[in-house]
């Protein structure tokens, strides 16, 4: 199946991004998110499928997501002390 995908970066967050079918159509994203997320800066339009490289995620969980929820947020990579903190505190679980 493929999938229309407009794409946004976050204003706010380095690094964040907003992938939504319809192009500036924001109505069905939670208002806490959008503020979050800042003023959405279109990137581009892209028509993924399962075969679809993308560069941090799955294509198939973009489409699924977009189908559960009408958008999908891709988040920041977690920077090397963040998943040092993380990894120290889970050791101690």
């Amino acid at each position: 199946m493929k999938k229309i995908c407009n794409i946004y970066k976050s204003s706010k967050e380095e690094g964040m991004y907003l992938y939504i079918e319809k192009k500036d159509d924001f109505s069905d994203i939670p208002e806490a998110l959008l503020k979050k997320f800042g003023e959405p800066v279109f990137i581009m339009r892209l028509a993924i499928d399962q075969n679809t490289k993308l560069a941090r995620i799955d294509s198939n969980h973009v489409i699924e997501m977009i189908q559960a929820n009408n958008f999908y947020l891709q988040m920041p990579p977690l920077s090397n002390s963040e998943i040092n903190w993380l990894h120290e505190k889970n050791s101690k679980m």
